[in-house]
């Protein structure tokens, strides 16, 4: 079912399971439809206060997150103004949209999902570029993994057509002082969850990054391209076409576990002519594709791309 983005009703905080489920765009999300007429603030009039309130203590919870330098009092401050303090642990969980949405759409659909957790507290927030970020506050002992539950009501109904909703999900902390860590690590998550299936509505966590390809999809794409260069400069400078070919030798030489003879009927070659390919590559590189080692340094290097 799809929700109408032009009417959707805020959200005061609320715990546990006092309502079903909800969102408030732009501030705080939380669990709960209920009718706009019974909501805090909904329509206007004397609740504006309070929402404005909810919704600046969201965004100022999501800013001490992303801050370069974690300051413990800030974020106990802003975890404490929106009613998260003081909990056994915390979970930081990142969504985003492809391609990106509208101001909202992010934040609508993490909440809707976030609203089938039991026994927690939650804050949403529009976060940088488009993403939402959520901080869900509950008990050490509460029984359930967030990343897996979170999967369960993936993906939301709330989200507009034509869009794929991903979310990375952090492993639990016991401090506040860990949250900044958690955030990196949701946002990590994310990136794997889209690199892993750009196509296909998926949630991510820490204990999803099973291979070398979606562990560096959360590797800042400054840092890939960078590594990228150095370890393939020599054949992406060997010109257009010499390079082209040289690049797709390698591919296709790795993919088939360095067998001279499938890499050769690969590519409609004679073997000899990828045996000479290969050792250029080498000679370019630097690297010997006989060794456990330079074979992974180039294969991270090609999937920086």
């Amino acid at each position: 079912m799809h929700v109408d983005h032009l009417d959707r009703p805020d959200l005061s905080l609320v715990r546990g399971d006092e309502a079903p489920l909800g969102r408030e765009i732009g501030g705080v999300a939380v669990r709960g439809p209920r009718e706009p007429a019974e909501l805090l603030g909904a329509h206007g009039g004397p609740d504006d206060g309070r929402h404005a309130a909810r919704a600046t203590a969201a965004a100022e919870l999501v800013a001490a997150l992303g801050a370069s330098v974690v300051d413990a009092a800030r974020l106990r401050s802003a975890l404490d103004a929106c009613g998260l303090g003081g909990a056994g642990a915390y979970t930081v969980v990142v969504a985003g949209l492809t391609p990106r949405g509208e101001e909202g759409d992010a934040a609508a659909g993490l909440a809707e999902a976030l609203a089938h957790l039991p026994s927690a507290v939650h804050v949403v927030a529009e976060g940088r570029g488009g993403e939402a970020v959520a901080v869900v506050a509950r008990e050490t002992d509460a029984g359930y993994d967030v990343r897996a539950l979170l999967g369960e009501a993936w993906p939301p109904h709330a989200v507009r057509p034509g869009t794929v909703p991903h979310a990375g999900v952090s492993g639990p902390v016991d401090a506040p002082e860990r949250l900044g860590a958690a955030l990196a690590q949701a946002r990590h998550a994310l990136a794997a969850a889209r690199a892993v299936g750009p196509a296909a509505p998926r949630v991510a966590g820490l204990g999803d990054l099973d291979g070398l390809g979606p562990l560096l999809a959360g590797v800042p794409a400054d840092v890939r391209d960078v590594y990228r260069a150095t370890v393939l400069g020599p054949l992406l400078g060997a010109g257009r076409g010499p390079g082209e070919m040289l690049l797709d030798t390698l591919r296709t030489f790795l993919a088939h576990d360095c067998s001279w003879a499938r890499t050769a009927a690969a590519l409609h070659v004679h073997v000899n002519t990828v045996h000479y390919r290969v050792r250029r590559i080498e000679a370019l590189t630097g690297r010997d594709l006989s060794r456990l080692d330079h074979k992974a340094d180039l294969r991270a290097a090609l999937l920086c791309d």
